[in-house]
Formats: C-alpha cells, sequence, structure tokens
C-alpha cells in the first residue's frame, strides 16, 4: 500500500474508513480487515488513495472506453443532414435507417 493525500499535502497520516478491528474479552486488538478502501488524510482531511491502484485503476478505464460505441458523424442520404449517431440508430430527422462506414 502507497497512500497518497489528494490534496498533496504531503501528509504520512491517514485512516482507514472502512476497517473491522477485532479484539479479544480483555479489549486487546488482535487483528483487523480492511473492508472496503476508503482512507482520509489525518493532515487536512482530504480523501487519499492508495498509489499502487492507481495502474490498474488506469487500465479498466481504458478497456472500459474501448467497449463503449462512439458516435459517428454520417451524412443521411435521403434527407442530406449531417447527424452524429451510434451504430444501429436511423436518422434522427427523417427516421431513415443509417449504416456506419466501417474504418477498416
Amino acid at each position: 500500500m502507497w497512500l497518497a493525500c489528494s490534496d498533496r499535502c504531503g501528509s504520512q497520516l491517514f485512516r482507514a474508513l472502512f476497517t473491522e478491528v477485532d479484539i479479544d474479552a480483555d479489549g486487546e486488538y488482535q487483528r483487523h480487515r480492511i473492508v472496503q478502501p476508503g482512507y482520509l488524510c489525518l493532515n487536512c482531511g482530504a480523501p487519499a488513495f492508495d498509489l499502487r491502484e492507481v495502474p490498474a485503476e488506469r487500465e479498466a478505464e481504458l478497456a472500459e472506453g474501448e467497449l463503449a460505441a462512439a458516435p459517428v458523424d454520417v451524412l443521411c442520404p435521403v434527407c442530406e443532414t449531417p447527424v452524429s449517431i451510434l451504430p444501429g440508430e436511423e436518422c434522427p430527422n427523417c427516421g431513415a435507417p443509417l449504416e456506419v462506414p466501417s474504418s477498416g
């Protein structure tokens, strides 16, 4: 784990927000579990994040973005209106079926 303050205050102390702590009958610490990642900077109160998780999160965002369909600008052959559509959509002006040209 490598925590950093989102406000970049330089603090080295953080609080885990979603942590379960187990104690024995005498109240002595036994173990802890981080149930959900969530951290707070104890210096300025800003959210903190684990820098080691950033590359994995970035890859997941990029993979998600590649799967999402992007709008394409085409010219409707019926009403001759330039429109921005997703693949499989019809012309929003006249309702004509439109084909998205392949990029290959």
